[in-house]
C-alpha cells in the first residue's frame, strides 16, 4: 500500500542531530530501507519536517521505520495511505459503478 509518512522533529533535539551527524544519518537509513517514490524535506509550522511516499509491505514496519524519528528526534510521526491521480480516478469510478 502507498502511503505518505509526515514527520515534524522537534527543533532542539534536530538540532543536535545536525551537529552531531545523526539526523543525515538517520535520514538516508530510512530512505535506503523505504526506497520512496518521492521524499521532500523543508518546514511545516517551523519545525524542520519530512514528507515521505513509499510502498509499505506491511503494518509490522511502521515501529522500525519510525524509531530514530520518534527516539533520536522527538519527532511527530503521521503514517497514512495516499494514492497519485490515477488511483483516485479509478477509486472514484469505482464508487460510480457501485
Amino acid at each position: 500500500m502507498k502511503v505518505m509518512l509526515r514527520a515534524h522533529m522537534d527543533t532542539a533535539a534536530s538540532n543536535e542531530g545536525i551537529t552531531t551527524g545523526a539526523l543525515p544519518e538517520a535520514m538516508k537509513r530510512l530512505l535506503d530501507k523505504v526506497k520512496p517514490e518521492a521524499a521532500y524535506f523543508g518546514l511545516h509550522e517551523g519545525v524542520r519536517s519530512c514528507w515521505i511516499v513509499f510502498d509499505l509491505q506491511d503494518s509490522s514496519q511502521v515501529p522500525s521505520l519510525t524509531w530514530d524519528l520518534l527516539q533520536q528526534f522527538n519527532a511527530e510521526v503521521e503514517v497514512g495511505p495516499v494514492m497519485n491521480a490515477e488511483e483516485l480516478a479509478k477509486g472514484l469510478a469505482a464508487i460510480k459503478s457501485s
